[in-house]
């Protein structure tokens, strides 16, 4: 299960899978809905604890519910009843309950009927540290927990915990666990009447007070019971029996307390940065050896194993983009592994009369990062043009058909145990020390040609690159003469990933198309197949695709023939990716876009259209990759239809004060076509320097349509008052006139979206000032 999941509404559910896909979200907090859950309503949303605490909020129409029992097991169940009115069955009980009643459970069997429209907190909370708690009292579940302080307080922080999802992370409901626990057990025992078993009244009492101290003092290596009775005021004999009566010694309890804390330390990404070792030492485990073999003793599992699994579980966008923690850098030799020898010329053909041809393989490509750092494989004049050959990354998803007798494309997907021509993939570590996937660790993806060094080219300064022509690039297998093929995958980073209609089937399908060459009007689809889990030559295995160029297995997945039948997808080629090096840091991530351009991912961008960037380092360094050979707006699945593609470039610079008017104060990328002007604005206009040194991990978490399309508002306000000389208000009518605004990417860590103005609109203003505009005498 995701930490995390999306909500789940039954409205957005066809009838025929509704009851399926609802049963699957409830079963997530130990539910089964009634026969009526087909014509209810109702919305759900969890959040699973590293701890194995799983909260939902749960809301409907009419509808009755059921425990399952097993699904439930070593856990209380706590529900807060926030609005409506239920009743609760089990074998012995029969409980009337309303608004703001909050009832604790254990694993036993129940029914739940709930009556016009309600809402729900549910928590399933591991049993153990409320046991501790209790001691050996006797309690009759199920226990509505009434109105004293500690009741109202834990109904407090589970009402906090379930309504705020959106902001909830694992050191919120970590904290709040560990609150619930004691207002818990404060709430049921002056709930319960006196209890029974061998501890009496007051023994249970000394005990509680007893663990309470040993919590506080867990880090304290050389804790001995002697401490804790001195500090509570009874004598070690005294101490030994209450352990004794509870069938357990002071050390055994001592030691499993700490354990317990050593794996959600393990399990917090707040500590990603201590190393193993010192987690165990900070609760008390001097000898590194006797740690590792009890903590696999009690969990089944080595400290390793543990702390992995919490950083491979349920794909999500947190496991896009360099960690929040500071991770090893190499050193300049290593940053991209064996330097090719760039110059002005280096791996590209001689130009003539301004025309330069910059090939792909091994030594013209970087994968997966920009850098400020990087030699240029291609150096050119303002006004010159470029045929930029580029590979999209998801070749190895077809290796006949993408790589396979294409000299270019072997040399930079080459890999075997011996040799990996293109090592780096991704701004990451080279020894792959954070998630263990490959040098680079995949915080990064795309193939990108270049850099281009523009003669003259300083911060300031704006980039104009003009696509002359761009076309697909032909398959080099003779088995394929005349076709060339582009893939689309459904993936992990998609939309759909968490929000599948039956839920808890998580998986990725990539879809082969097929291109002719010659005639490239359209796509064709050939076959689809589910990813399966593949192993790299290195072999580091990939659950799903989060190390881009694996070679697929195709003996290893099911091929779906005739998918999409009667479809033709029409031509949007684009390169999704052109973008200038940023100057903020030496390696970034290819895969949130900038004011430096990058993974735009605009299908505008294509044959006819000029692409404007601001310089951002002398001599810009300019990259083009991840041709695209259609794409709608949103990208909703993961990626575009992504196919090698070659361009025709022509590159000019525009010098700061002389720059035409409308790139007057321009702070990130605008594309011009032949009828339209397009603002490309993101999430955050530049996320780099907004959200501090852990940018490029922040950038992924904190993105949202809401902040992409209030500053696409802001950029093409500037633009239309900059460049057109409009006042504010002006502006603002236009902009809800005449301005189409729309999503271009929900894929890309830095969401996109995008303002369209038609120049038409603006063939009478300022006719001196701007360029390009179709009509107009500039």
């Amino acid at each position: 299960m995701t930490l995390s999941s999306e909500p789940l509404s039954l409205d957005q559910v066809p009838l025929a899978r509704r009851r399926q896909a609802w049963a699957e979200q409830l079963a997530k907090v130990a539910l089964l809905p009634g026969a009526e859950a087909e014509d209810a309503m109702g919305v759900s949303q969890v959040f699973a604890s590293h701890s194995g605490a799983v909260l939902a909020n749960i809301a409907g129409t009419r509808q009755q519910l059921s425990g399952i029992a097993h699904l439930a097991k070593d856990c209380f169940r706590l529900t807060l009843v926030r609005q409506g009115r239920a009743t609760l069955r089990t074998p012995g009980h029969l409980l009337h309950l309303a608004d703001g009643d909050l009832v604790l459970q254990d694993a036993s069997v129940f029914e739940f009927e709930l009556s016009g429209d309600w809402e729900i907190i549910v928590l399933l909370l591991p049993d153990a540290p409320l046991l501790s708690r209790l001691g050996r009292n006797r309690i009759d579940y199920p226990l509505v927990l009434g109105r004293s302080v500690a009741a109202i307080a834990a109904g407090s922080v589970l009402r906090a915990l379930g309504t705020n999802f959106d902001t909830l992370e694992q050191a919120d409901i970590g904290a709040g666990e560990t609150a619930l626990v004691e207002l818990l057990a404060s709430a049921v025992l002056g709930t319960i009447k006196a209890p029974e078993g061998d501890l009496s009244a007051v023994q249970a009492a000394h005990f509680r007070r007893v663990a309470l101290a040993i919590d506080r003092r867990l880090a304290e290596v050389d804790l001995h019971p002697a401490d804790i009775a001195r500090e509570e005021g009874m004598s070690p004999r005294y101490l030994h029996k209450l352990f004794a009566q509870r069938g357990e010694s002071f050390l055994e309890y001592l030691k499993t307390q700490r354990l317990k804390r050593c794996r959600a330390d393990l399990l917090d990404p707040n500590y990603d940065a201590e190393s193993i070792s010192s987690i165990g030492q900070r609760w008390g485990f001097r000898d590194q050896a006797h740690f590792s073999r009890s903590f696999t003793a009690a969990f089944s599992a080595t400290p390793t194993a543990v702390r992995r699994l919490r950083k491979t579980e349920g794909a999500s966008y947190g496991l896009r983009g360099k960690p929040s923690v500071r991770v090893p850098q190499p050193t300049l030799m290593q940053k991209a592994g064996p330097a090719p020898q760039r110059g002005s010329m280096t791996g590209s053909a001689p130009a003539a009369q301004g025309r330069h041809h910059l090939p792909a393989n091994s030594d013209t490509v970087h994968w997966g990062y920009l850098s400020r750092t990087l030699p240029p494989a291609l150096r050119m004049k303002s006004g010159e043009v470029v045929t930029v050959e580029t590979l999209t990354q998801h070749a190895g998803d077809d290796w006949d058909r993408m790589v396979e007798g294409d000299a270019g494309a072997q040399s930079v997907f080459e890999w075997t145990p011996e040799r990996k021509a293109v090592d780096r993939r991704g701004a990451g570590p080279m020894d792959a020390s954070v998630f263990g996937r490959g040098a680079g660790e995949g915080f990064g993806v795309h193939i990108c040609t270049g850099p281009i060094h523009v003669e003259g080219a300083e911060p300031g300064d704006y980039l104009e690159i003009e696509i002359l022509d761009i076309r697909p690039r032909a398959s080099g297998n003779p088995n394929h003469a005349g076709k060339a093929f582009a893939s689309n995958v459904s993936a992990w980073w998609g939309y759909q990933y968490n929000d599948m209609i039956v839920g808890g089937d998580l998986h990725e399908t990539v879809t082969i198309f097929e291109i002719d060459v010659d005639a490239p009007a359209v796509a064709r689809p050939l076959y689809s197949y589910r990813w399966t889990p593949q192993t790299d030559p290195s072999g580091v295995l990939h659950p799903t695709l989060d190390y881009p160029g694996v070679r697929v297995d195709h003996a290893s997945v099911r091929k779906q023939e005739g998918v999409l039948s009667g479809v033709e997808v029409p031509a949007r080629m684009h390169f999704g990716f052109v973008g200038v090096a940023p100057r903020e840091a030496d390696f970034v991530d290819t895969i949130p876009p900038g004011p430096f351009g990058g993974n735009m991912d605009n299908w505008r961008a294509g044959k006819g259209a000029k692409l404007y960037l601001p310089v951002q380092v002398e001599g810009a360094l300019l990259s083009v990759g991840d041709g695209h050979f259609a794409q709608s707006d949103g990208e909703i699945n993961g990626t575009g239809l992504e196919c090698s593609l070659t361009g025709d470039l022509r590159i000019t610079l525009h010098k700061a004060r002389a720059e035409p008017a409308f790139l007057r104060g321009l702070k990130g990328p605008v594309i011009e076509t032949e009828d339209l002007w397009v603002i490309q604005s993101f999430s955050y206009s530049n996320y780099l320097r907004e959200l501090g040194t852990s940018a490029q991990s922040e950038v992924y978490r904190r993105s949202t349509v809401d902040l992409a399309l209030r500053n696409a508002f802001r950029q093409t306000r500037r633009f239309l008052m900059d460049g057109f000389d409009f006042s504010e208000d002006e502006a603002l009518t236009l902009m809800s006139l005449a301005a189409d605004f729309g999503i271009t990417q929900v894929a890309d860590g830095n969401f996109g979206a995008h303002a369209l103005i038609r120049k038409s609109l603006l063939i009478g203003r300022n006719r001196e000032r701007p360029l390009g505009i179709k009509g107009g005498d500039g």
